[in-house]
């Protein structure tokens, strides 16, 4: 009985990637120019898979590895190669902290994540929340020293603090309520907002923010609300709250400052990623303004609109649309310069005359020249 013939397999250009409730990293590893750094994405789970033969506006997510991880290699980085304390200055807060201990967790070289973990011990005591400064020492466990364990003092002075700071903002908001001082009682609710984000209490703090919502007088209130709700929404992963609350802050009848502008294109670009629809992530991305700058740090950094702007249009626009809305959209520009191995990703594909809705056609049996 003869043996039946394998059919032969082509290697179509393979995404890989990596997500948790933390920052992805992506490694394009099959292209003719490797991005060899760990690439930042946003602070929620993106499930960034693409598959080749069904690309249209919306790209499907990619189905689970054989072995049931669903997860992929990644390129190892060394610190020769990548500035662990640069990439982290890019960001503030518990964003900053989020991706450090993402990138500890997926590292393989040991220098780095050890340096990553202790970026993440010293960045949490700056915060307020001791749950996850307990989490970051967990994780260290140890192997830094007795110098990077939980710091019981700093615990306790935090959560003492954190106890008088709430009964005093429940007090006040109490009298607000019984004067029915509408613009106190948005404030009382805000403050609450802040000091559960601050201690990481994310559900609790979207409920006060949103319950500012019935006492903003003017749109400037308005659109302080819905910036404070995308914050948390982003971190949470609640993408359309992001959606429907940069929708709310559009349409405010007066004029927004283009810093908000730029932010709230962000915003959109994220929440539209983290739901597949990576056409509409692209434009987003594009079309955000260059005021964006550094004024979105507790978010995102200006590279990573970059980064996520490029690859969401390499995976989904067609050549023109890649010459006319990315190459030579010199607003874009501004950002693809900040991150050169993206730039030249972007120009080497569109050179080479292949793009990924080509690779859909002519694998479909198409012969539709690009």
């Amino acid at each position: 009985m003869g043996r039946a013939r394998e059919s032969p397999t082509r290697e179509s250009p393979t995404r890989e990637c990596e997500f948790t409730d933390r920052p992805l990293i992506l490694s394009f590893a099959s292209l003719s120019s490797p991005l060899r750094l760990p690439l930042p994405c946003c602070p929620p789970a993106v499930p960034l898979g693409f598959n080749l033969m069904d690309v249209e506006d919306e790209l499907p997510t990619a189905p689970p590895s054989a072995n049931g991880g669903g997860e992929a290699s990644l390129v190892a980085v060394s610190g020769d190669q990548f500035d662990l304390e640069a990439y982290a200055a890019q960001y503030s807060g518990r964003t900053r902290v989020a991706r450090l201990l993402f990138i500890a967790g997926k590292c393989g070289s040991e220098p780095m994540w050890l340096d990553a973990l202790r970026l993440a011990y010293d960045e949490s005591l700056k915060g307020e929340d001791t749950t996850l400064h307990h989490d970051v020492s967990a994780r260290i466990a140890g192997r830094l020293g007795p110098r990077y364990g939980v710091d019981l003092a700093w615990s306790d002075a935090v959560e003492r603090r954190a106890l008088m700071r709430k009964d005093k903002l429940d007090s006040e908001l109490n009298g607000y309520r019984t004067n029915l001082i509408k613009e106190s009682i948005r404030m009382g609710y805000n403050d609450f907002g802040d000091f559960h984000y601050a201690r990481g209490q994310l559900s609790e703090a979207l409920k006060s923010y949103i319950r500012t919502r019935d006492y903003c007088t003017n749109p400037k209130h308005v659109v302080q609300m819905c910036m404070n709700v995308i914050l948390v929404s982003i971190e949470l992963g609640q993408f359309m709250h992001v959606s429907n609350y940069v929708s709310k802050a559009e349409q405010t009848p007066e004029d927004i400052d283009p810093v908000t502008v730029a932010k709230l294109r962000a915003a959109a670009g994220i929440a539209y990623l983290g739901t597949n629809k990576y056409k509409l992530a692209a434009r987003k991305f594009i079309e955000t303004g260059s005021e964006l700058r550094n004024n979105y740090s507790e978010v995102i950094a200006p590279q990573d609109v970059a980064i996520y702007g490029a690859l969401c249009a390499l995976a989904s626009f067609d050549r023109s649309e890649l010459k006319s809305k990315v190459i030579d959209n010199y607003n874009f520009r501004n950002f693809l310069e900040l991150v050169p191995e993206v730039r030249e990703l972007v120009h080497d594909f569109y050179a080479s005359g292949l793009l990924l809705p080509g690779f859909a056609r002519l694998g479909a049996g198409g012969r539709e020249s690009m």
